[in-house]
């Protein structure tokens, strides 16, 4: 599927500035949506917007269906009448740098509870109806994810596979027993997701007014502690106490010499093959139906993956197991037509995964940080190369940032040496023309007046930002997804530039 000539923004909304310590569905959203309209962008490209789990990674969600609580903004329950104004006058300074996740937790669940109990005592009879018209559309999913949380938080948040035996593997005796018991918070949990998905499609509706468009990230793997695994562990390589037997990972790469130890349990798909893939095709209908576009993250999984044994501490040691590739694609096609897809292609990528992309017309993504290496076997990834049906980046959420990046700062952990990076930052001089003192913006340019019909731009990128905004670093354990930007950093002369950029670019 080729995407016509546009460009956008990188930003996962956690990152949005607001006084509540994390960004939210809230007026950051707003007011960011306002900016891209401003500058001509017309792509909003998010991360994964589920509940995070360990690590607060987006990536590794307690589900694939729900949305994340702490995206819900109070300021918006306030208009809704669910909570006073005065409720948030309390909130605490929080730093506008990074996210305290304990401290947020601590301030917004209270919040969202208050706001619970006031919509199950005052709530009109047309807000009613409209939540019990999304428990029953979402009936498929809602109710094992509500009880599934509900589970957890009277088993102290403890993973799944260390509950009792009998709800561990779902007797229906003992589903029944905590389902009924259990009703109340069901209910609060059926509740959260009600005031998520309401306000995502507020502001979707708002940006799609102003023909912004989403692009909407779907991890291939799923992690461990989560409802998917919990409630249909038959689809994965687990053994009889529920943990897996063999994870995910990548072998040594760019980001790390040991290798990429993702720890998800992997699929059975001789399993999900037997019904026709329905799980992928829910997972899939979902997507689309809360973004525009689809980012399959980890494409080449699909054609083969790396699997490491669940006892190893790296995944150097690992093999790479065949996928089903073109058969449930072609099965996805079949059940919802042609969806709006790119595929990260990034990685070790074969012949036979880019047939894979190519039979399916995904656009593939290139990234200018990964441009100028002297190890790349071909000028595939050389920007003048560029086809038209992909996406360039300068930068993903694994990347530093292009002026971190050029600095050197975060090597430690690369298979790059630094006599190797010193010559990759010289080969890009050359390539720009340019002596580097505006590295972020050279990039930038060079993004979007590339021929890459599409163009996105991490926002730490437009901001300037070195490696103490990096949004992650794979293999690291703590410390990742944790950075917002102050209100006050876009000023007008950023806008002014990237609107100047954008529409020199034809873009």
């Amino acid at each position: 599927m080729n995407f016509p000539r546009a460009s956008g923004i990188l930003l996962h909304p956690t990152s949005l500035p607001t006084r509540f310590g994390i960004g939210d569905l809230g007026s950051g959203a707003y007011q960011f949506a306002d900016f891209l309209a401003s500058t001509g962008q017309r792509l909003w490209q998010l991360l994964p917007l589920g509940p995070a789990g360990y690590g607060n990674s987006p990536y590794q969600c307690l589900s694939v269906f729900a949305g994340n609580p702490l995206l819900i903004s109070p300021e918006r329950l306030v208009v809704d009448k669910l909570l006073q104004r005065a409720d948030l006058d309390d909130a605490p300074c929080f730093s506008m740098e990074r996210v305290d996740y304990g401290a947020v937790l601590e301030f917004k669940m209270p919040l969202l509870r208050k706001s619970f109990e006031t919509f199950e005592r005052k709530a009109a009879r047309r807000k009613r109806r409209a939540f019990e018209a999304f428990c029953q559309k979402n009936t498929a999913w809602l109710e094992t994810y509500s009880l599934f949380m509900a589970l957890k938080e009277i088993h102290g948040l403890a993973a799944w596979n260390t509950w009792e035996e009998d709800i561990r593997t779902r007797h229906p005796k003992s589903l029944e027993h905590w389902t009924d018991k259990l009703d109340r918070e069901i209910r609060y949990h059926k509740y959260q997701q009600y005031q998520f998905f309401k306000q995502w499609s507020e502001l979707k509706k708002y940006c799609n007014d102003r023909e912004i468009r989403f692009i909407g990230d779907v991890p291939m793997f799923v992690a461990l502690d989560s409802v998917e695994v919990w409630s249909h562990p038959e689809m994965f390589y687990l053994d009889d106490s529920g943990k897996p037997t063999v994870v995910a990972g990548v072998p040594p790469d760019y980001f790390s010499r040991r290798g990429q130890l993702w720890g998800n349990p992997l699929y059975r798909w001789d399993v999900m093959a037997k019904d026709g893939y329905a799980w992928w095709i829910e997972r899939l209908r979902a997507a689309r139906n809360l973004v525009d576009i689809i980012r399959l993250d980890h494409f080449r999984g699909f054609e083969k993956y790396w699997e490491v044994p669940a006892k190893d501490a790296t995944a150097i040691t690992g093999r790479w197991v065949p996928a089903p590739g073109a058969g449930l694609f072609d099965t996805v096609q079949k059940a919802l037509g042609t969806l709006p897809i790119i595929a990260e292609d990034l990685g070790v990528i074969t012949p036979e995964v880019e047939t894979l992309r190519k039979q399916f017309g995904f656009p593939g993504m290139r990234v200018l940080q990964f441009a100028f290496g002297s190890d790349l076997n071909t000028d595939d990834y050389r920007p003048s190369s560029y086809p038209r049906n992909c996406v360039v980046y300068t930068g993903t959420h694994d990347n530093d940032t292009t002026i971190g990046w050029f600095r050197g700062e975060d090597i430690k952990d690369s298979t790059q040496t630094k006599e190797e990076r010193q010559k990759e930052k010289q080969a890009a001089l050359g390539y720009l023309g340019a002596d580097g003192h505006e590295i972020n913006w050279d990039f930038i340019r060079l993004a979007l007046m590339s021929a890459a019909d599409t163009a996105i731009i991490p926002m730490q990128d437009i901001l300037g930002l070195g490696s103490e905004a990096r949004m992650n670093l794979p293999g690291r354990a703590k410390g990742n997804w944790c950075w917002r930007f102050a209100p006050d950093m876009l000023t007008k002369g950023i806008e002014g530039r990237l609107r100047e950029l954008t529409a020199l670019s034809g873009r």
